[in-house]
């Protein structure tokens, strides 16, 4: 009985979260122009979209954006990560954990609009940037969701085997050659699980853009939020759309790609601990 109750509970979950996405996929073949109104199976609007520029030129600047942003937000995360982790005593600590948190729990129309302000004063006195645009959501993109990331791999270089740096400094390696050839590839599904969800936090982004971006900077989730004040059509579906069919295929290969990873570094394990164990047999036995 429990256990039929669990599957049920999960089985709700489950419709409640992808429920409206699958009726969303199923709209945009709608032949009508009206959203929610089925007017047949069509493909009319998969073939309008390849001449709508406007939605193009959005998702040209949204990967632009989303693609600087995850990079950037990993280098910056895995720094932070690595002095709260590797260095739990240090003056200021305090404070530099709670500028870390503090994009995770301030509204983002307050994050955006003091971004606005700072970039504004950096034009007055610096000249820099020369307008808002690609740079300047860049750098909001960055200041936020490089927080995200630094919390994700600072969770895993706190679980992360000490030892096995030790020994590699014991071989007499280097502190740099140790970070690049042992720590980082210890918590290197951290780090694609960061990069992974910056790229879709900025992807998704629209207040922080908003402020930030300029007249000709227009990320799709802001042509999105303009067409719906317009009215939407079964565009904007085919979007949605083309956007989870992406997504789940990058996930999909991410997923086999660290599964992958996975067994072949138990097997290298496996193969180096059988070598260590042949060689220790002719010892014992000229014992």
């Amino acid at each position: 009985m429990n256990s039929r109750l669990g599957r049920a509970w999960l089985f709700a979950g489950y419709f409640f979260l992808y429920a409206p996405i699958a009726w969303l996929i199923v709209f945009s073949f709608n032949a009508s122009k009206l959203v929610t109104l089925w007017g047949g199976f069509s493909l009319r609007w998969y073939r309008d979209i390849l001449d709508d520029t406007e939605i193009i030129d959005g998702l040209g600047w949204s990967l632009k954006i989303a693609f600087l942003t995850a990079c950037a937000s990993v280098v910056l995360g895995t720094l932070a990560g690595l002095a709260m982790a590797r260095f739990p005593r240090f003056r200021a600590r305090a404070l530099f954990i709670a500028h870390i948190n503090a994009p995770l729990v301030v509204p983002e129309v307050i994050t955006g609009l003091s971004l606005l302000l700072f970039v504004v004063a950096c034009q007055d006195t610096l000249g820099f940037p020369e307008q808002r645009g690609l740079l300047s959501v860049w750098i909001g993109h960055t200041s936020i969701f490089a927080s995200y990331a630094a919390v994700i791999i600072h969770s895993r270089l706190l679980n992360m085997d000490r030892s096995v740096e030790e020994a590699a400094m014991d071989l007499g390696a280097r502190p740099l050659a140790v970070f690049f050839l042992v720590t980082l590839p210890a918590v290197y599904p951290a780090l694609m699980s960061a990069w992974l969800l910056t790229l879709t936090l900025s992807l998704d982004d629209v207040v922080t853009t908003t402020f930030l971006a300029g007249p000709d900077t227009t990320t799709l989730p802001i042509v999105i939020f303009s067409r719906m004040q317009r009215g939407l059509n079964p565009s904007v579906n085919v979007v949605a759309t083309l956007t989870v069919l992406v997504v789940a295929i990058g996930v999909l290969i991410a997923t086999l790609w660290l599964a992958w990873r996975e067994r072949t570094r138990a097997r290298d394990q496996s193969l180096a601990l059988r070598s260590d164990l042949d060689a220790l047999v002719p010892v014992e036995a000229s014992r």
